[in-house]
C-alpha cells in the first residue's frame, strides 16, 4: 500500500506542495470480469494544497487497462487519463462531505484513491473497438471475424397473437 505522509509538507494556507510519485496500480474486478493495469507502476503527480479551511488533494495520472470486450469477449484496450481530487475540511464535523476516506493520520492512501478513481473513469461498456458487432445470439460466433446471418427466424409461440395484430395493421 503506497501512502503520502502530509506532515513532511508543512504547508501554510495558500501554499501548494508538488510532488511525482510512483503509483503501484491491481488488477480491477469490474461486472465479473479481471482488468490488468499494463505497466502496473505508473508515474503520477501529487499536489497539496492548504487553503483556509481545509486541504484540497489533486492526483494525475495515465492508466492503460487491459481485459475481455463486453460485447465479443476478444481483448479490449482502455487508455485513461485520470485528473482526480478531494478535500479535508480542517474541522470536518460530522459531514462526510467534507472530509476524504483515503486520509488516515495525517497519511493519503494513493493505492485506494487510485483503485477508486479508475472505477470511477471507467465507460459503461469496455469494448474492443466502438463498432464491435459482438457475438451471435443464435450461435455464438464472433460477428467481427464472420459476420452472418440465419435462414431461419425462430419465433416463440407466444407472440403470435401479437404478430397477427401486427399484420392487421
Amino acid at each position: 500500500m503506497k501512502t503520502f505522509d502530509l506532515r513532511s509538507t508543512k504547508l501554510r494556507s495558500g501554499e501548494e506542495y508538488r510532488d511525482e510519485v510512483t503509483l503501484e496500480l491491481s488488477p480491477l474486478e469490474y461486472a465479473g470480469q479481471r482488468y490488468v493495469p499494463v505497466p502496473e507502476e505508473v508515474p503520477a503527480e501529487l499536489v497539496v494544497s492548504r487553503a483556509s479551511t481545509g486541504t484540497v488533494f489533486r492526483l494525475e495520472f495515465d492508466a492503460r487497462l487491459h481485459g475481455p470486450c463486453y460485447r465479443c469477449l476478444g481483448d479490449a484496450v482502455l487508455d485513461l487519463t485520470i485528473d482526480a481530487r478531494e478535500y479535508q475540511a480542517t474541522n470536518p464535523g460530522e459531514s462526510d462531505e467534507l472530509q476524504t476516506p483515503y486520509l488516515e493520520d495525517s497519511k493519503l492512501d494513493l493505492h485506494a484513491w487510485a483503485r477508486d478513481a479508475i472505477a470511477l473513469a471507467l465507460p459503461e461498456q469496455i469494448l474492443c473497438r466502438p463498432d464491435c458487432a459482438g457475438l451471435c445470439p443464435v450461435c455464438g460466433k464472433d460477428l467481427n471475424l464472420e459476420p452472418h446471418t440465419h435462414e431461419e427466424e425462430t419465433t416463440d409461440p407466444r407472440w403470435e397473437a401479437l404478430a397477427k395484430l401486427r399484420d392487421q395493421l
